[in-house]
């Protein structure tokens, strides 16, 4: 099944020249999503992580469901002011602005394996804050891993000391 046919770019969204990427329309198709979920499934089943790392928010919907086929503990890295209790912070930069990213001081355990899962890779910015939330707190980033990587934006040579996985590449 090819993903790529799956997922709806909508053009000039959340501003002017910006062609995003919308999963929904995957997530809608039931076969899609779950042959996404293998995909990831098929790569880490096998690998030594603790815990599962999802960016907010559509990195929940790749995060959790691998989390649980894997059997390992779920975490999400929220934007500012959305957890609880007391948090370790990133400011990042986004291809279209600035935003925070946010951990539970307690989700991570020193010496925690962890992978990071996003939706998107772009320019890598999300996912730099989340590797150093992830650090701060002790943990050990095994891989990062994104349904979708957009190459032509180069957020992979951001993130040279990391192994990275993309299901779809473009």
């Amino acid at each position: 099944m090819d993903l790529t046919d799956k997922i709806r770019v909508i053009e000039d969204f959340p501003e002017e020249g910006i062609k995003f990427k919308d999963i929904t329309t995957l997530l809608k198709d039931i076969e899609a999503y779950q042959a996404a979920i293998d995909q990831f499934v098929d790569r880490y089943q096998d690998c030594d992580i603790d815990v599962v790392v999802g960016i907010e928010s559509r990195g929940f919907l790749v995060g959790a469901p691998l989390a649980l086929e894997l059997g390992k503990s779920f975490v999400p890295a929220r934007k500012e002011g959305k957890l609880p209790a007391e948090v370790v912070r990133a400011e990042y930069d986004l291809e279209y602005g600035t935003s925070i990213l946010e951990l539970h001081c307690d989700a991570i355990d020193p010496g925690d394996k962890v992978l990071i899962v996003d939706d998107l890779l772009a320019t890598g910015g999300t996912v730099e804050a989340a590797v150093s939330l992830v650090e701060e707190l002790g943990g050990e980033v095994v891989e990062l891993a994104f349904l979708i990587e957009l190459s032509f934006l180069e957020g992979r040579d951001e993130l040279t000391d990391h192994d990275i996985y993309s299901v779809i590449i473009e």
